[in-house]
């Protein structure tokens, strides 16, 4: 499903977006932050199956692109989004023949159950999975995540108690939300200054609690971002557990060389992202009607893996550090000197039960850690 917002504000703009790619699975999405900017789109021809308008722009009104849109076409789903919350503006919009009116600051729940009515469930019409994969590289993509909107509901009641230090110690062993606020904090940031966002902290501060609190809710919304297949939720656990410990043994060993372990423990927490998206998307497959066996399965993680984690690497912005990092999870150059690389590649042979290795021996002692690394097992599972 293709889908253009039009919104000047770049983090309501992320919000929707988070919130269309829940609803809608594999959806495209445009994101224009003017009204001329959406007529360029429209102008290419490029056509879509939902629209999220604001009203107010820099440029114009909104209601100048619902009246093209409906010019060509009277059914496609349009929603107005907008500061104005009076009868006379609601009654304006509809006279122009929108389905949809949300006022702002956006009620997230509201805003998807809305949505969620408007926009039809997806129908695969894919032969294999291997071309549904291919055919959804470019889409949103969203990690799946076990965040209880109850949880997220009662801390935005208590945000004005909430620094973006505590939300990022509590939300610190979350790949799928962390990889969220990085590239919506990074979008931001890029924008204004050049620079990337690094640090789960910094991507709250940067965006602020209540927005921070907003996507979190988006997230937890995302039915669709749930793995349902017992098979595939399986595979999905033993990723998540694989990064994680990567996550916490890069974290151990950058306490020892005295070094901030934030980018450490979230380069490993990233580490397989792309195997957690494949199998987001083969979910999707499976509930749109496709068929798997475990061996199409394994087959596509080995196939798309690398495909999807580099989409998303470069999709989410994420800095290029950070993204050096989680690639020498998997592979370190033997030439490499990076100190930031060799931790996180020793981290994940210690994780994979490998430190007595000659690899993992020698990369320690390159990084001045001649000791062996701490046996005691990791608490599983343990979040604040």
């Amino acid at each position: 499903m293709k889908t253009l917002i039009l919104e000047d504000d770049e983090l309501v703009g992320e919000l929707l977006e988070t919130v269309v790619a829940g609803i809608h699975q594999g959806a495209a999405v445009s994101l224009a932050r003017s009204l001329s900017e959406a007529q360029q789109l429209l102008d290419s021809g490029s056509r879509y199956h939902l629209y999220l308008i604001d009203w107010q722009l820099p440029d114009g009104s909104g209601l100048d692109l619902v009246k093209r849109v409906r010019a060509g076409d009277r059914d496609v789903p349009i929603v107005m989004v907008s500061g104005r919350s009076d009868r006379e503006s609601v009654l304006r919009a509809a006279h122009h023949g929108i389905s949809g009116y949300i006022t702002k600051p956006l009620d997230i729940q509201l805003l998807h159950e809305r949505l969620t009515k408007l926009v039809p469930a997806g129908d695969s019409g894919h032969g294999s999975a291997d071309e549904y994969l291919k055919e959804s590289l470019n889409s949103v993509v969203q990690l799946p995540t076990d965040i209880d909107p109850i949880d997220v509901l009662d801390l935005i009641g208590r945000q004005q108690e909430l620094s973006p230090a505590q939300l990022a110690e509590r939300w610190r062993e979350d790949a799928a939300l962390t990889a969220r606020l990085l590239d919506v904090a990074n979008s931001s940031s890029f924008r204004r200054t050049g620079k990337p966002v690094e640090s789960l902290r910094d991507a709250i501060s940067n965006m602020g609690v209540a927005m921070a609190l907003n996507q979190a809710l988006a997230l937890a919304l995302d039915v669709a971002g749930k793995i349902d297949s017992p098979d595939l939720q399986a595979q999905a656990r033993a990723f998540h557990d694989m990064a994680l410990q990567v996550s916490r043994e890069a974290q151990k060993l950058a306490i020892r060389l005295g070094k901030s372990p934030s980018l450490f423990q979230q380069a490993g927490l990233l580490s397989r992202l792309g195997e957690m998206a494949v199998l987001k998307v083969l979910n999707q497959f499976t509930a749109e009607g496709g068929s798997l066996n475990g061996s199409e399965v394994e087959q596509c993680i080995g196939q798309w893996s690398q495909d999807y984690g580099n989409r998303l690497k470069v999709q989410w912005k994420l800095p290029l550090s950070l993204r050096d990092m989680i690639g020498a999870v998997h592979f370190l150059p033997k030439d490499s000197t990076r100190e930031d690389r060799l931790v996180m590649r020793a981290a994940a042979l210690i994780a994979g039960g490998q430190s007595d290795s000659d690899e993992c021996q020698r990369l320690l002692r390159r990084i001045g850690l001649d000791l062996k690394p701490s046996t005691e097992e990791p608490q599983h599972g343990v979040r604040s």
